[in-house]
C-alpha cells in the first residue's frame, strides 16, 4: 500500500510516497516558488531525478505536476494515482477542535481555513493545498490530515492557560497549543522501542532543535507540557523567532521602532533569534564557523540556546515529578554534538551525564549518555513524515 504524505506552505509543497509494506520512501521532492514563478524538484529512491522550472499560479498546478511526475518520464514510480492507496497531509493548527487525525472532508477543510487566524502562516496554505489535491487526485482516494497540535491536547488547563482575563480564552482562544506534536510523538515512541520499555513507563523530555525549536514534557507517552505556545513563536530561541520575550518589551520595541502589530509579528518571527542576535546567521552551522573564528556575538547564541535547553529539561523534570531520558532531534539536535554537550555539561547533579565519545555521532539513532548518567539521553532522529503515514494508513483502514 502507498501512501503520500504532503507537507505544504505558503509558497511550497513538500511531498514523500512512501510503501507501507516496508516503510520505504520511494520518491521525495518539493514544488516550491508556488505563486511566484514555479519549481519541482523530484528524486527516487533508485536516485532517478527530475529538476525544473514550472509554472505555478496556485497548489493546484503544483499538484498536477507532482501527480504527471510520479507517473510518468523518465523519474515515473507508479504507472497511475490509482496505486495511491491515501494521502495524510501535516496541518499545522487544529486548535481544540481536532485532538486527533480525521479525513479531510469538506467541512473539516473548510474548519482548517477558519483556525487561519491562529495560525496565519500555515492553516490557510494547508487548506489550499487540500482543495488543490482533492480537485487533482481521483475521488477515491481518502486524504487524512494530522495535526502538529493534537498530541498536546493531553496538557492539562493548567499548564496551557495563561495569566490574561478568561474572557480571552473564551472568546479568543488564547492558549498554549504547542506545536513540532508529529516529531515528539515519533520520537518518544521510537526511545520507549529502542529501551525495550513501554511508553507509559517513561518520563521523556523531547528536544527537537532545529530552526524552529520546541521542547515537551513526556509523561506515560502524553505531552504535558511544551515550550512552543499561542504561537510557535513562544520558548526557545530560534533561527529567525525571539523565543519567549517578555510582553512589555514586546511593545516598548514597538513603539521605540514605530511599527504596526503586523511589523511586529514579522519583526519578532524574521528577524530575530540566532539571525537578530549574532548578526550573521539564522543557521546554527554558520552560527558554529563563526563561533571557531572567534565571534563574540556568535558565541552569545549558541550560549543562550543551550542555557534555555538547560533551563527547560530541569523545570519539566520538576513538573513530571522524574526524569527518565532525554531526546535530541531534529536538525540541530541530531547533528550538532557540541550543543548536545552543553546542554547536558555541569548537570551530573540531576544524573545527566554524556560520553563524549559516544556524543560524537550525527544522524544516528544512539544512547549517548555514560553508564553513571542516572538518566539517559539520546539522539533519535526524527520522521514525521513516516508518522503521518502510519497514521493515514490506520485511518483509511478503520
Amino acid at each position: 500500500m502507498n501512501i503520500l504524505v504532503i507537507n505544504a506552505g505558503s509558497s511550497s509543497l513538500k511531498y514523500q510516497l512512501i510503501d507501507m509494506k516496508d516503510e520505504t520512501v520511494i520518491a521525495k521532492g518539493n514544488c516550491d516558488r508556488i505563486g511566484i514563478g514555479g519549481h519541482i524538484s523530484h528524486k527516487t529512491s533508485d536516485n532517478r531525478v527530475f529538476d525544473a522550472d514550472c509554472d505555478f499560479p496556485t497548489h493546484t498546478e503544483a499538484f498536477q505536476k507532482l501527480v504527471e511526475v510520479l507517473t510518468t518520464g523518465d523519474a515515473a514510480v507508479i504507472s497511475s494515482m490509482d496505486e495511491i492507496s491515501a494521502v495524510g497531509h501535516r496541518v499545522v493548527q487544529g486548535a481544540e477542535i481536532f485532538s486527533e487525525t480525521c479525513i479531510a472532508t469538506d467541512e473539516v477543510i473548510d474548519k482548517i481555513d477558519e483556525l487561519s487566524e491562529l495560525a496565519p502562516v500555515h492553516n490557510h496554505p494547508h487548506a489550499l493545498a487540500l482543495r488543490a489535491c482533492k480537485s487533482v487526485i481521483p475521488a477515491n482516494v481518502k486524504q487524512v490530515v494530522v495535526f502538529d497540535t493534537s498530541f498536546h491536547q493531553t496538557m492539562p488547563k493548567k499548564a496551557y492557560m495563561y495569566g490574561v482575563p478568561y474572557e480571552c480564552y473564551e472568546k479568543f482562544h488564547v492558549r498554549k497549543y504547542g506545536f513540532h506534536g508529529t516529531s515528539h510523538r515519533f520520537v518518544t515512541a521510537k526511545l520507549a522501542e529502542a529501551m525495550g520499555k513501554k511508553p507509559e513507563e517513561l518520563k521523556i523530555v523531547s528536544c527537537h532543535l532545529g530552526n524552529g525549536s520546541s521542547i515537551t514534557a513526556v509523561d506515560a507517552g502524553k505531552s504535558v507540557d511544551t515550550t512552543m505556545g499561542f504561537t510557535p513563536l513562544d520558548g526557545l530561541i530560534m533561527g529567525t523567532r525571539c523565543g519567549a520575550i517578555d510582553a512589555s518589551a514586546v511593545t516598548f520595541i514597538q513603539n521605540k521602532l514605530g511599527m504596526s502589530p503586523a511589523e511586529t509579528s514579522d519583526y519578532l518571527n524574521k528577524k530575530s533569534g540566532f539571525l537578530g542576535v549574532s548578526g550573521i546567521s539564522s543557521d546554527n552551522r554558520d552560527i558554529s564557523a563563526a563561533i571557531a573564528e572567534g565571534n563574540e556575538r556568535a558565541k552569545l547564541t549558541s550560549e543562550m540556546l543551550t542555557y534555555q535547553i538547560k533551563k527547560y529539561i530541569g523545570s519539566f523534570a520538576a513538573a513530571m515529578n522524574g526524569l527518565d531520558a532525554v531526546i535530541f532531534t531534529g536538525g540541530i539536535g541530531e547533528n550538532a554534538p557540541e550543543v548536545r554537550q552543553a546542554v547536558c555539561d555541569d548537570m551530573s547533579f540531576f544524573g545527566i551525564e554524556v560520553d563524549k565519545d559516544l556524543n560524537n555521532v550525527r544522524g544516528e539513532l544512539r544512547k549517548i549518555s555514560s553508564e553513571n548518567s542516572k538518566v539517559q539521553v539520546w539522539v533519535v532522529p526524527t520522521n514525521e513524515e513516516l508518522l503521518i503515514a502510519r497514521d493515514t494508513l490506520a485511518m483509511v483502514q478503520g
